[in-house]
């Protein structure tokens, strides 16, 4: 599907952003789900034209549904062809897409990704965000530290906000890893 096309480019790409990244998977499933909820119409409308033009034959979408396989005398009389075609495969099709980006990108998981760009050096002061990272240490790693020791690092990260972000070495940092030698850098120092 298309919808899914740009998502799948972005995650391939390993300079995109993180935050960009989850904002473009929330976009996608959203985007599914509007289209499952209200395109079905001008995607039978589509699939009807290109066999009509092909020369293909359209089964009649009022028609009574017959299951080729199993038992049809088990069959409801009003199962039409539409609701098969519409239920059972176009919105079975789309659900299990949406379950497998739900699988892949479960909330947990985007929170987690999402708060971890506060410590991207990129854009230093402006995605440096202090709660971000307290909400990281609170809500990822609760068992690691003390309430002491979470004060201690709430008051050390805006110290660090508005003392180290300023400096002039941070500006050319490009990765975490650069970020953490600098940190032990100017700490000695």
């Amino acid at each position: 599907m298309g919808i899914t096309n740009k998502l799948f480019q972005a995650l391939q790409n390993q300079s995109q952003d993180i935050l960009n990244v989850m904002h473009l998977v929330s976009s996608t499933k959203k985007l599914i789900q509007q289209f499952r909820d209200e395109k079905w119409n001008d995607l039978l409308a589509t699939v009807i034209s290109f066999c009509k033009e092909r020369g293909i034959d359209v089964p009649d979408m009022n028609a009574c549904y017959v299951a080729r396989f199993g038992q049809a005398r088990h069959q409801q009389e009003d199962f039409r062809n539409e609701h098969y075609y519409k239920v059972d495969i176009f919105n079975a099709g789309i659900d299990s897409q949406l379950q497998e980006l739900n699988h892949l990108f479960s909330e947990h998981a985007i929170e987690l990704l999402t708060l971890s760009t506060a410590l991207n050096p990129r854009e230093a002061y402006e995605s440096f965000r202090v709660s971000d990272i307290y909400s990281l240490i609170d809500n990822f790693y609760p068992i690691d530290c003390t309430d002491d020791e979470k004060n201690d690092l709430k008051k050390e990260l805006n110290l660090y906000k508005y003392d180290v972000v300023q400096h002039s070495g941070f500006k050319n940092l490009k990765n975490i890893s650069e970020l953490c030698q600098w940190m032990v850098r100017t700490r000695k120092s």
